[in-house]
């Protein structure tokens, strides 16, 4: 069970969050609970909270973690939720400098939730849905059967990235039914006058029929449901598959949770180099005693150690909010700026502006990781820091470097974060020949999808829609649609226009 805090660690909140409230940071009052390995694990298996809906993938998570704390493979120090009041974790057997540390990052973690626009939008009491979302989920195991629901859950969470996840801060617009649909005229061509003599002659019975043909293709597109494609399939198949109402609301549960959980996956760069550079502000000049210098030097330089073949999120956003607050206080940006090739004269430019404060924590209500990247990473970071490009070679079996270009650099990571890395697909079509088949589009950029996972998708947006499913995606860059029918798949060529 968690423990409350002690009168030390007490007192020790109310210090770090004094420092942090001077340097200007806002957030909601923080609830700290202080749990031993085995509690923090499960709750971080929950991804934060005390209670979730029962799913073997969360046990599945929990003992992964157990295994790599007992093997000393990595260790969680913390865990702080976005939620009103903001709930954090501490490990029992962290050192009090640990504890220091962590309740300044929290802080930082805590201001970003707060003002960051991402999540403005979420639901700061997510703690109580959370609870209300297991609820419901274990009346329907005691009513439908567990096998069951966690059979419907499993789908579900396997199409939980297929969201529009700007959603949220866009209204798009919905399709709405016009009320000549209902009773749609066949298309029929316009004849030329001609006597009725002369008429097959005037009009022809094979060009008739050939602009009748264009004209019911025209018709067809012109009733295509959806009118648009749709990029919340998620959305689509609660509002449209034929499903019984306590599946509709697994669905639904399970999309509301991936809306919540999405802004965080979209600020990791931002949000945790955030809360790196204000708890590291926060030690280094307020909380920090000499004598525990050693151990949070240690500490803080572990969190933001580097790897191969992982790009450390708490490492780049870190550097890059000290970068931004440098170049703001010395002047280093505006068409001055970036008219200077000299190097000598980069080296030494500051202008004195010292607003470098003030521009950070503008831009950490603005930004998200995609626009956070693409505004702020230059040719002078990613020259300064060393960063490039890799790519396995299979004739040596290594990843070599690919390049060091700011470009390629820049692009790589931008890749990366837009969507997730992961693919987008949409509803196309939801009445393919006029059967009520459903059509996927997956949006090609050059990276193919993995054939087994899209066809198990495909199985699992079967289990729902009821009917067979198509997605059109490139297999070895040529266009192909792979189909599921409810028995089994089958893979054609398609052209790249004109044929649905």
């Amino acid at each position: 069970m968690p423990d409350t805090l002690t009168s030390d660690l007490r007192s020790l909140q109310q210090q770090i969050e004094q420092h942090a409230r001077e340097f200007g940071l806002d957030f909601f009052e923080i609830v700290y609970e202080v749990l031993d390995w085995e509690e923090i694990n499960e709750v971080a298996a929950y991804g934060g909270y005390p209670a979730r809906y029962p799913h073997w993938r969360f046990g599945m998570d929990y003992l992964e973690l157990s295994r790599s704390y007992a093997y000393g493979l990595s260790r969680i120090y913390e865990m702080v939720i976005n939620n009103n009041p903001t709930y954090a974790y501490l490990l029992a057997a962290n050192h009090y400098v640990d504890q220091k540390l962590v309740m300044a990052h929290v802080c930082g973690h805590g201001d970003f939730f707060k003002h960051n626009f991402s999540f403005a939008h979420t639901n700061r009491r997510m703690i109580d849905e959370m609870a209300n979302h297991a609820a419901r989920i274990r009346r329907y195991m005691e009513a439908y059967g567990e096998s069951e629901v966690e059979a419907l859950l499993d789908r579900c969470l396997s199409i939980d990235n297929l969201i529009d996840y700007n959603a949220p801060h866009i209204r798009r617009k919905r399709w709405a039914p016009r009320p000549e649909e209902s009773a749609p005229a066949r298309a029929e061509p316009k004849k030329l006058r001609a006597k009725e003599y002369m008429d097959e002659y005037i009009n022809p019975e094979p060009v008739l029929e050939a602009e009748r043909q264009r004209l019911e293709e025209a018709q067809r597109e012109e009733e295509r449901f959806p009118p648009c494609p749709e990029k919340d399939a998620m959305l689509f198949l609660l509002e449209h598959a034929p499903l019984k109402n306590w599946e509709r609301d697994v669905l639904g549960i399970v999309r509301e949770e991936a809306y919540y959980f999405a802004p965080q996956g979209r600020t990791r760069f931002i949000n945790e180099g955030w809360a790196s550079y204000w708890h590291s502000r926060i030690m280094t000049e307020r909380a920090l005693e000499p004598s525990e210098v050693v151990d949070y030097a240690d500490h803080h330089s572990g969190t933001v150690a580097t790897h191969p073949g992982w790009l450390n999120p708490y490492k780049l956003g870190l550097e890059l909010w000290r970068d931004i607050e440098e170049r703001w206080n010395k002047g280093r940006h505006g068409v001055d700026w970036e008219a200077c090739d000299e190097f000598q004269v980069r080296q030494a430019w500051d202008t004195g502006e010292m607003q470098g404060r003030e521009r950070i924590f503008e831009v950490r209500r603005h930004y998200n990781d995609v626009t956070f990247i693409d505004e702020f990473l230059t040719a002078d970071f990613v020259r300064k820091h060393g960063l490039f490009t890799y790519e396995y070679q299979p004739a040596t079996g290594e990843y070599v470097i690919a390049d060091r270009d700011f470009q390629a650099v820049k692009e790589k990571l931008l890749f990366m974060l837009t969507n997730f890395g992961q693919p987008r697909v949409e509803v196309v079509d939801a009445n393919f020949l006029n059967r009520g088949e459903l059509v996927l589009g997956h949006c090609y950029e050059g990276i193919p999808l993995k054939e087994n996972l899209a066809r198990e998708t495909l199985e699992n947006i079967h289990y729902l829609w009821k009917r067979p499913v198509h997605l059109e995606t490139y297999i070895d860059e040529e266009p192909v649609v792979m189909s599921y029918d409810g028995t089994e798949h089958s893979l054609e060529p398609r052209e790249e226009d004109g044929d649905r």
